[in-house]
């Protein structure tokens, strides 16, 4: 496809007019402010006039499945929305639940400009063929849970990552990756989570956990653990040591801002999620200042009610000026940085997220022509504070559409959502 007389935003995060993108065999391989001399050979053209061309984007931590859980626990704290909710509604959930539930996530989410997330959860060999048939990617893993003092030998979960590593990992010519995965502090053991960290490091993967979420999980971590915050405490297990992306912490101290550069953990802020379960606001602005790789993501549907990630960064730029008192933290680049180019670096995507020549040509077009968008006095500005994922027009992900104009040419969309709400209703009936 080449895109034609298009407004981009370019690599370094500025807004550019009129510009030719050509994309060929996956990846962008032509970006300039004329019509490249081989404009044939890119099949397509389009027609760029009134939209704007941007990055895709990646949802840095998210739960697929739990499509099915939406607007089913709601108005409850934490532990007690988890406890007496969410682990008894998962405890009925079947492998081919996890699949319809995450091949509408796929569809949700290539809606609104979404290509790849990070996702922690279950039955994750048929999470993957979701994925692979949505023509999106994922970085996935089945998390540790080991709440009475057993190693990962113990569970059958070493038995299932092994499997998920030798059969799923880099399918879809390397768009499904495989993860180590620990739920969190309060659901673990450090004689299990450690095992997993050097499982981690064996195999070479990345890691994704849970980390401060909530002011109470902090405060009975340090009773547990003399004084360690949860940061410390996987620090101190060797957890840190890998490419690891923490999501939330929200209730993190300086010091465990300071461990977090010096050991290149990505923080996955889920802004919504956060403040929907009352549990607070990431100091994301003193995180970006200390040089934290500060992604986006939005948490499962159980606790955000929808993909919408424009949505999510909006909130994560709102909130951050409130909770400083200062309206001049966290620029729009910063913010449309964390949602595209630090999400895919939390993957360990390191040629996604950027339009540039050799980057995967992972893109959204926005139609721009609506009346929220005019006048375009800042783009960027308007992206972050204007824009809404119902503008979004078209997603393409390695260079295959994905969603386009009210289709999608990957997923049966009605049948997806039959099958979550009756799977939904089955659920709900068995509790």
């Amino acid at each position: 496809m080449l895109f034609e007389n298009v407004d981009i935003i370019d690599e370094r995060f500025e807004h550019q007019l009129n510009r030719w993108v050509g994309v060929c065999d996956g990846f962008i391989t032509y970006v300039g402010d004329k019509a490249p001399a081989d404009a044939a050979s890119f099949g397509e053209r389009y027609d760029g006039r009134g939209k704007l061309l941007m990055s895709a984007l990646y949802n840095a931590h998210t739960h697929s499945s739990m499509t099915l859980l939406r607007g089913y626990a709601e108005n409850l704290p934490l532990q007690i929305w988890l406890n007496e909710k969410v682990f008894p509604f998962e405890a009925k959930m079947m492998p081919e639940d996890c699949y319809w539930g995450t091949l509408l996530s796929c569809a949700e989410m290539a809606r609104f400009g979404v290509v790849s997330f990070s996702d922690m959860y279950y039955h994750m060999d048929h999470v993957a063929r979701a994925v692979e048939e949505s023509g999106l990617k994922a970085n996935l893993c089945d998390d540790l849970l080991a709440l009475n003092g057993e190693r990962l030998d113990d569970l059958p979960l070493r038995a299932t990552v092994d499997q998920l590593i030798s059969e799923v990992h880099g399918r879809g010519g390397g768009r499904v990756l495989i993860d180590c995965g620990v739920h969190s502090e309060y659901t673990t053991n450090p004689g299990a989570v450690a095992d997993m960290a050097e499982y981690a490091a064996k195999h070479g993967l990345r890691m994704q956990l849970h980390c401060s979420e909530t002011r109470l999980e902090r405060e009975e971590c340090k009773r547990r653990h003399d004084g360690m915050t949860p940061i410390k405490y996987f620090e101190s297990l060797g957890v840190l040591d890998l490419p690891t992306t923490a999501a939330h912490c929200v209730w993190v101290d300086d010091e465990d801002i300071r461990i977090m550069v010096e050991r290149g953990v990505s923080v996955a802020a889920n802004p919504v999620s956060n403040m929907k379960l009352g549990s607070g606001f990431a100091p994301i602005a003193r995180m970006l200042e200390a040089g934290v790789n500060v992604c986006v993501g939005t948490d499962g549907m159980a606790s955000n009610n929808n993909y919408d990630m424009l949505q999510d960064l909006y909130v994560l730029a709102l909130i951050s000026k409130g909770s400083m008192l200062d309206p001049s933290v966290v620029s729009p680049k910063q913010v449309l940085f964390a949602g595209t180019r630090a999400g895919a670096l939390s993957q360990g995507r390191d040629d996604c997220g950027l339009i540039a020549v050799g980057m995967r040509a992972d893109l959204c077009v926005l139609d721009v022509t609506g009346p929220s968008w005019t006048p375009m006095t800042n783009p960027l500005f308007n992206v972050v504070f204007a824009g809404h994922g119902s503008d979004v027009v078209l997603t393409m992900c390695d260079g295959r559409v994905v969603y386009r104009d009210g289709e999608w040419p990957t997923v049966d969309v009605e049948r997806a959502k039959a099958e979550v709400t009756a799977r939904t209703n089955r659920i709900i009936g068995q509790l």
